[in-house]
């Protein structure tokens, strides 16, 4: 069976990928910091599912997620979903706590960076995937979105990178879109969020990336969804 490493999978598009993933028969590795909800989440789940509570940005935890890989003695597609929106309502730049600002950079661009490198070699010799999730905030300069937004432009780069750096893996960063999430009500603390789509309806899109296997490259999901291989 293949096997996939998803972070911040207990709920939105995590947990969402982790379940139409079971479903299809991969080997799961997953984790999430609220424990008790990530254990939730994965009840039901058919196949073998690891779930590991952690912090992404913990060392500790990151190696607890390698020795799971290990086990198993695979990995064939790593999810780094795992993000952190930073104070809610969004501070301006002028005004953003850099201690703040230095928590959502361990989180959104250090941790997956860390983890990929402790998973190379089994990556390498699966010639597996590597899937970083990126938002819109990241190529637009939206007013309010200075450190979420920076973060993840960051994590673009460093993706387009690694990828030019391993050519025998697929390096993708994934733009789900705007979805009816925890993070989006805490990005929009007093708007009425129904009206985003539910992250499930990404997940067709993201499957057929990895399935079809395009360039490595930044990818939308609508853009996907509506060709496959679209590309930005």
């Amino acid at each position: 069976m293949p096997v996939a490493l998803i972070t911040g999978a207990s709920r939105g598009l995590g947990a969402a990928l982790g379940a139409e993933l079971a479903g299809q028969g991969w080997d799961l590795i997953v984790d999430a910091r609220d424990g008790e909800a990530l254990a939730k989440t994965v009840q039901g789940w058919s196949g073998t599912v690891l779930a590991i509570p952690g912090d992404v940005a913990a060392p500790d935890h990151r190696e607890e997620l390698a020795r799971a890989v290990r086990t198993l003695g695979a990995l064939d597609l790593l999810v780094n979903n795992a993000s952190l929106l930073g104070p809610s309502p969004q501070p301006r730049l002028a005004a953003y706590p850099l201690d703040a600002l230095e928590k959502v950079y361990r989180v959104n661009v250090l941790a997956p960076l860390a983890l990929t490198q402790l998973l190379l070699p089994y990556l390498e010799s699966a010639g597996g995937i590597v899937v970083n999730i990126t938002s819109d905030a990241s190529v637009e300069a939206y007013e309010g979105w200075g450190g979420y937004g920076s973060s993840k432009a960051a994590l673009d780069q460093l993706t387009a990178i690694l990828a030019a750096e391993q050519p025998s893996l697929a390096v993708y960063i994934f733009d789900p879109g705007d979805m009816r999430t925890q993070m989006q009500q805490e990005a929009f603390p007093d708007e009425d969020i129904s009206d985003r789509p539910e992250p499930e309806t990404v997940v067709p899109a993201f499957l057929r990336l990895i399935e079809d296997r395009p360039p490595s490259a930044r990818y939308k999901a609508s853009d996907v969804a509506a060709n496959a291989g679209g590309r930005r």
